[in-house]
């Protein structure tokens, strides 16, 4: 097997607004034509001709799926780019951005000529169902509520979610968060029978946990007083007495969302319900440009309730419902199915062949995605690297210090503003948005002083500054397995390192003809890793000392940044690997059914036999921990940077 370098020309998934207009849409098929005809080298580059603006950085930054759980959290940007303006000034910005080769992304293992497709030219050509770990596929087929063996109690009535007006409902909620100096609310009963009067009452105890409620005459009509049972505590822990004993204490139910992500998705659905966040639990988070159906476990609320939410909820839809005794737990799953839509694309059939066969047989490199290092001139791996290495200083400065590229008005504003004064009151009040990063870092060294840099980072939330470590610890990790496949290719060798259990034990030239490539692991560099015995582990050793680093001490005076270290594979073959050609003329309709389609009855798409567009339709199941535009990559073998594609973009337009 061959592996080849990233070549000189990249190709680019320009996307688009799923409502663009059908003649920006031929317009961007016209010149993705021109293209095909006019790139010597034989691989076209797509273009599209709306600009290049905010939504394509905000898109960008989204579509790099991982399949990873507890890891995908520290995925999460921590600089928000949007900037405003033309095609050629943004490019001008994102060319301070990263590119594969700067995170060590160099390498591809397949033979096959590189081909070009728009990935996510519609967030519903990017479908993923989670894997649990039974190895059941999610899937959203049924939206009736489970019936309750327990004959005596009975869920809230439809009536139930009508009885009280907005207001009361406002007046429930300031109760119930302890926002006013009111230790009760009352609610006037009209029409007053005893029936009605039972329908507020189980209302105000369904909707709003933690508020009791008892029947008052006053004047002669009839009030429901709802008031605290027990303080701030009762808000946490909705009540026990209303839920039947032969019930599990956890509702399960699955979870289809659009162009969400799941704390998103999971933050609206606890304000409608009017719980916080924490009662519900999850075994992996979601992206936000995509169809993702996942399992989700709340406690001790109805599936009533939630089902009742299909009908005010935009962009998600719950159903499959039942009770159990247990929540779910963060990376409890044996990871994700995708459904994949590559429009446009321009390979033949001949490439497309032997990309898929490649794709299943062999796999793709598992390197960490761009998404990983931030989209800024400032990589999260730099702040790591100095976390590290115990500068503070340079950690204070990498974040807050004046940037290239494409940033948010205030945060240029505020970055400006800390390179004059060094003042964080000043740079504090540039920033209308406190929660960011820049913001949290100024209100601690607020609080502690410029002398006491390490309790002011701390102030940011732990995953956000483990973030930064991890980062590094990929950077490492994605360079040294692209000089492992450069030295010595897709085989075995004595030296390298495979896993015998949990343990990490080196292949011995006597047994080096009993593993493949598959077998074979890198470590992440810790304390408690060992490393490869041929020139890669010497390789481990010249890039930490480069990086004033000792890889025989990676522990940190900080027991939060001290790497431990983990293993993994250098290769993912991905399963299930299936894939389909299809013509096209209209770009805005799906190519596929989803969930939520089948449901509802709709029809499968009536594609033409002899489209003026094709696509590729692939379908693929990768572990926890993996990144899906790493697959995708080796089938284009394309630049998946913003950087890339936005240079490559503008040069389209001019």
């Amino acid at each position: 097997m061959e592996t080849v370098d990233m070549n000189s020309v990249s190709l680019k998934r320009p996307r688009s607004e799923d409502d663009v207009a059908n003649a920006d849409e031929i317009k961007r098929q016209k010149i993705s034509e021109k293209s095909k005809t006019g790139n010597d080298s034989g691989q076209s580059v797509e273009s599209v001709t709306e600009q290049p603006d905010k939504s394509l950085l905000e898109d960008t930054k989204n579509e790099i799926i991982p399949n990873e759980e507890s890891e995908e959290q520290e995925d999460e940007e921590l600089e928000d780019s949007d900037e405003d303006g033309d095609p050629e000034s943004f490019a001008d910005m994102m060319k301070h951005g990263l590119t594969e080769s700067d995170v060590g992304i160099t390498k591809f293992v397949s033979s096959h000529k590189g081909f070009s497709g728009i990935l996510k030219e519609r967030y519903s050509d990017f479908v993923v169902h989670e894997i649990g770990k039974d190895g059941r596929v999610s899937h959203l087929d049924d939206f009736s509520v489970p019936v309750d063996d327990e004959v005596n109690f009975e869920d809230p009535s439809e009536e139930t979610f009508t009885v009280l007006s907005d207001e009361d409902k406002q007046r429930l909620e300031e109760l119930q968060l302890l926002k006013n100096k009111e230790t009760s609310v009352a609610i006037e009963v009209i029409e007053d029978t005893k029936e009605k009067r039972t329908i507020i009452h189980q209302a105000v105890k369904s909707l709003f946990p933690g508020l009791e409620t008892k029947t008052e005459d006053r004047d002669g009509k009839k009030y429901i007083i709802a008031y605290h049972a027990a303080g701030k505590k009762a808000l946490a822990n909705p009540r026990k007495h209303s839920w039947p004993k032969s019930r599990g204490s956890y509702c399960h139910f699955v979870l289809y969302k659009e162009n969400k992500d799941t704390m998103d998705a999971i933050n609206v659905l606890s304000k409608f319900l009017r719980v916080k966040p924490n009662i519900f639990s999850y075994m992996g988070t979601k992206d936000k440009r995509a169809i993702t159906v996942q399992e989700i476990a709340v406690l001790r609320i109805t599936a009533q309730r939630l089902a009742h939410l299909n009908k005010c909820l935009m962009n998600f839809k719950l159903g499959n419902f039942s009770y159990k005794n247990h929540p779910l737990k963060l990376g409890e799953l044996q990871g994700n199915h995708f459904t994949v839509v590559l429009r446009n694309i321009t390979g033949t059939d001949d490439q497309i062949e032997q990309a898929m066969h490649s794709l299943r047989e062999i796999g793709f490199i598992n390197y960490y995605g761009m998404q990983r290092f931030g989209t800024t001139a400032v990589p999260t791996y730099q702040i790591g690297r100095a976390i590290l290495q115990n500068n503070w200083n340079e950690v204070m400065d990498l974040i807050l210090k004046p940037r290239p590229g494409a940033e948010k008005g205030y945060l240029v504003k505020c970055r400006e503003e800390w390179a004059k004064t060094k003042d964080p009151a000043a740079a504090l009040k540039k920033l209308p948005v406190k929660r960011c990063v820049e913001g949290q870092l100024l209100r601690g060294l607020l609080k502690y002083g410029m002398k006491n840099i390490i309790s002011a980072f701390g102030i940011i939330p732990r995953n956000n500054r483990l973030m930064y470590i991890h980062s590094y610890q990929s950077y490492v990790w994605n360079n040294m397995v692209s000089k492992r496949i450069e030295e010595y290719g897709l085989r075995a060798v004595p030296g390298d390192l495979t896993l015998k259990g949990a343990t990490a034990v080196h292949i011995e030239e006597g047994d080096v003809d009993d593993y493949t490539i598959h077998d074979v692991v890198m470590p992440l560099p810790g304390f408690d890793v060992i490393y490869p015995k041929h020139k890669i582990g010497e390789a481990f050793k010249e890039m930490l000392v480069a990086d004033n680093l000792d890889i025989n001490n990676m522990r940190h005076k900080i027991r939060d940044y001290s790497l431990s270290g983990a293993y993994r594979k250098i290769i993912i073959r991905p399963q299930n690997v299936n894939w389909e050609v299809v013509a096209y003329d209209d770009p805005r309709i799906p190519l596929f059914t989803t969930d939520l389609d089948k449901l509802e009855g709709k029809p499968l798409p009536v594609l033409p036999t002899d489209g003026k567009f094709r696509a590729l339709k692939m379908e693929f199941s990768l572990p926890p921990s993996t990144y899906a535009t790493m697959a995708i990559r080796e089938v284009l073998k394309m630049d998946t940077s913003i950087k890339n594609q936005t240079q490559l973009n503008t040069t389209w337009l001019r």
